[in-house]
C-alpha cells in the first residue's frame, strides 16, 4: 500500500514540461499557418466575439466562437472520460485516452491542407488543448497550466512574494514549477515557430510526435497510481454512507420528539 501513496507520473514536472512544449508549439503553429489565431486560450476569441458583435458581423462573431464552443466540448468530454472509464475495465489510465485523442487529432490535422480549412482546425486544436488543460491540472499538488502561461505567472509571482515574506522553502519550489513551466511553453513556441516555417501543416506532427512520448512514460506505475484512486473512491463512499446514516438518525430523533411532545 505505501506505493498507492506514491504521485503518478502524470502529475510529474518533467512531464508538464513536455505538455507545455506541445502547448506553446501548437499556439505557434495556429498563428504562423492557421490564420494567425492563438487557439489554446479563448480570452481573445471572446474578444474579438464582442468586436465583431459590437459591428453587427454576425458571421464573423460566430467564426470566433465556435472555438470557444469546442473548448467548452472539450472540458465535457474529459470530464465523461474521466468518471466513465475504469482501469479494472482498460489497461490504460483515462489521461492516456485523452492524449491519445490529442496524438490522433493532431495527426489528422497533418493532412489538411492550408487555407480553406483553417478554420476546422483552428476549433479541433481549441477542443484537444480543452482536454489536455482538463486533464493534466496539476504539478506536483500545485495547480498549473500547460497550454496558457497567465495563470502560472501569477502563481509563480506569488510563490516568490510568499517565499520571501515566509521564508519557505516551498514557495520557492512552486513558483521554480510555475515559471519553468512558462520557460517551456515559450521554448515549445520558439521550435514551433522555426519548424513550422519550414514544414508548414506538416510540422504538427513533432507535437504529435511529443504526445506519444507523454502517452507511452505514462504507463510507469499507473497501477499504483489507480490503486490510490480506488482507494479515495471508497474513502468519499464511506463518507457518503456515514453521511446519510446521521441523518437517518437525526430524522428518527426528530420523529421521536415530535410524538413524544404529542
Amino acid at each position: 500500500m505505501e506505493g498507492a501513496n506514491k504521485k503518478h507520473i502524470s502529475e510529474s514536472f518533467r512531464l508538464a514540461a513536455v505538455l507545455a512544449l506541445v502547448g506553446g508549439f501548437l499556439d505557434a503553429y495556429t498563428y504562423i499557418c492557421r490564420g494567425q489565431v492563438f487557439s489554446n486560450a479563448q480570452t481573445g476569441n471572446i474578444v474579438l466575439v464582442g468586436l465583431a458583435l459590437a459591428e453587427n458581423d454576425f458571421i464573423n462573431a460566430i467564426y470566433h466562437f465556435l472555438p470557444v464552443i469546442a473548448f467548452i466540448v472539450g472540458v465535457i468530454i474529459t470530464e465523461t472520460i474521466k468518471r466513465r472509464v475504469k482501469f479494472k475495465e482498460t489497461f490504460i489510465h483515462w489521461r492516456q485516452i485523452v492524449i491519445g485523442a490529442e496524438i490522433i487529432i493532431l495527426f489528422a490535422i497533418a493532412f489538411i491542407p492550408m487555407g480553406r480549412y483553417d478554420g476546422l482546425v483552428n476549433i479541433s486544436i481549441s477542443l484537444i488543448c480543452a482536454m489536455q488543460v482538463e486533464a493534466f491540472r496539476k504539478v506536483n499538488g500545485t495547480a498549473l497550466s500547460t497550454t496558457m502561461c497567465t495563470g502560472n505567472l501569477r502563481t509563480g509571482t506569488e510563490q516568490v512574494y510568499r517565499a520571501i515574506i515566509e521564508k519557505s522553502k516551498d514557495k520557492v519550489r512552486i513558483a521554480a514549477q510555475a515559471y519553468g513551466i512558462v520557460i517551456f511553453f515559450s521554448i515549445g513556441a520558439a521550435i514551433g515557430g522555426i519548424v513550422t516555417r519550414i514544414y508548414m501543416e506538416r510540422s504538427i506532427l513533432i507535437a504529435s510526435a511529443m504526445l506519444l512520448i507523454v502517452f507511452i512514460s505514462m504507463f510507469r506505475n499507473v497501477e499504483k497510481y489507480i490503486l490510490k484512486e480506488l482507494e479515495e473512491d471508497d474513502e468519499i463512499e464511506e463518507e457518503e454512507i456515514d453521511s446519510e446514516i446521521e441523518e437517518l438518525k437525526e430524522n428518527d430523533e426528530e420523529k421521536t420528539e415530535f410524538k413524544t411532545k404529542c
